[in-house]
């Protein structure tokens, strides 16, 4: 097959090598279940607008304002990827150059503090990310971050566990008198309210930015309480539970518009990838439609019904349960002597793929870990729903339980194997595109 706008044949006899690797990996997506909560199936549309030639522009600068010639038509791609934005968010201001989440983040950053000013972020080990201030971070190497995480685990049904504790993020705001309160996370199965960030940030006169990452469809589609209008800048990847192009935007007030530009450019980026931004245009209109948002609610429905059936499988639920994408798995309940590590590794010889996760306390190292991280938007893309969710948990004690066993490894292989073939990602797509 053509790449989209070549006027060349097709490459897949001018590169073979690149070509089969690219083959193996349709296949490999195709014929695996894809857990990774950070990963999902762009429609044919965002990958025909990514792989388009609009690769082939340089145009730093922003529309209208440019430094190089020939840009009138990457000028309205850009501007209609922002219009876009803003539309489908409510937001008043969009910058769609980002290259990633994690650059977005940091322009925010720039855009909003000095060097060596004091933030206000999620622990890594209780959720949040690497950008929120981690020592292997350059963020935690410019700003002082410091850090807020969750309750303790509860034996009370009636009191939740492991949830942010407002309590600790208002005592540590209170002392330590931050410029910026970041909400967002990495891996928190609970609802992100960002009301009352808002009302600490309010009380000791700092900013608030909320990272959108991993439920910026979820936003989009109505599954999930919006922090535009709320936070002072909201950040987020397109490509997760949003199932666009891999990368990054921004949404601000008209206030924060010509700083948070600023940042990215000429700040920390030169030149913007045009055709990731058109796929970022095809995706915030796809995610604009009636039907993104019944995607939206199955995506967590089918995580409800996964995070009661893993329970059921034996397997504790971090904070008990979720209520968006994602649910997070503490391994210790079910064998304290299997790590996270050892359990993906198993899992994807399944044909299972997912990622191993530190949980809140976690005595194993990031490398190791207690816990796993198991997604559902991607396999909600392809079709799949609750009573699939149920027999995907049911695969995932099968193969936990039996991960010395070669013999039953392979009966779970086959079995995930004929689930996939049943929900293809891409009805009609065969090899490498």
């Amino acid at each position: 097959m053509s790449a989209p706008g070549s006027p060349f044949g097709s490459w897949l006899e001018t590169d073979p090598e690149v070509a089969r690797l690219i083959g193996e990996e349709f296949g490999r997506q195709t014929t695996t279940l894809q857990l990774i909560a950070s990963e999902n199936f762009t429609s044919p549309a965002v990958l025909a607008a990514t792989g388009s030639v609009l690769t082939n522009k340089y145009s730093e600068g922003y529309p209208g304002a440019r430094y190089y010639g020939g840009n009138r038509v990457i000028d309205e791609v850009e501007d209609l990827a922002r219009e876009r934005a803003t539309s489908l968010f409510g937001a008043e201001h969009a910058n769609v150059q980002p290259h990633s989440g994690a650059s977005a983040n940091l322009a925010a950053y720039q855009a909003l503090l000095e060097p060596g000013d004091t933030v206000l972020a999620m622990r890594l080990d209780q959720g949040g990310h690497l950008t929120h201030g981690s020592p292997a971070s350059i963020t935690s190497k410019i700003w002082r971050f410091v850090a807020y995480g969750v309750t303790p685990p509860s034996d009370d049904p009636d009191v939740p566990g492991e949830v942010i504790d407002f309590d600790q993020v208002r005592d540590l705001a209170k002392s330590e008198q931050p410029k910026l309160i970041v909400a967002g996370s990495t891996a928190y199965t609970r609802t992100i309210d960002p009301e009352p960030f808002r009302q600490i940030a309010d009380e000791v006169g700092a900013r608030l930015m909320f990272d959108a990452a991993h439920p910026a469809g979820l936003i989009a589609g109505g599954a999930h309480p919006s922090p535009v209008g709320i936070a002072d800048v909201v950040t987020f990847t397109t490509h997760k539970t949003l199932r666009g192009p891999r990368a990054g935007a921004i949404l601000t007030s008209a206030e924060l518009a010509k700083k948070i530009d600023s940042a990215i450019f000429p700040g920390l980026q030169g030149g913007p990838l045009e055709h990731v931004i058109a796929a970022k245009a095809v995706a915030f209109a796809e995610a604009a439609r009636p039907e993104f948002r019944r995607y939206a609610a199955s995506v967590v429905a089918n995580a409800k019904a996964f995070a009661a059936a893993l329970a059921a499988e034996g397997l504790r639920l971090v904070s008990g349960g979720t209520d968006n994408h994602m649910v997070l798995v503490d391994l210790r309940s079910f064998d304290p002597d299997l790590t996270g590590k050892a359990a993906q590794e198993v899992l994807d010889r399944s044909g299972i793929t997912c990622n191993r996760n530190t949980i809140p306390g976690d005595p194993r190292s990031p490398f190791v870990t207690s816990g796993l991280r198991l997604g559902t938007a991607a396999e909600t893309t392809a079709g799949m729903g609750e009573a699939e969710m149920a027999r995907i948990a049911e695969l995932i004690g099968r193969t936990l339980r039996g991960r010395d066993d070669p013999e039953a490894l392979g009966a779970v292989r086959a079995e995930v194997a004929e689930l996939c073939a049943a929900f293809p990602p891409y009805p009609g797509l065969v090899g490498s595109t």
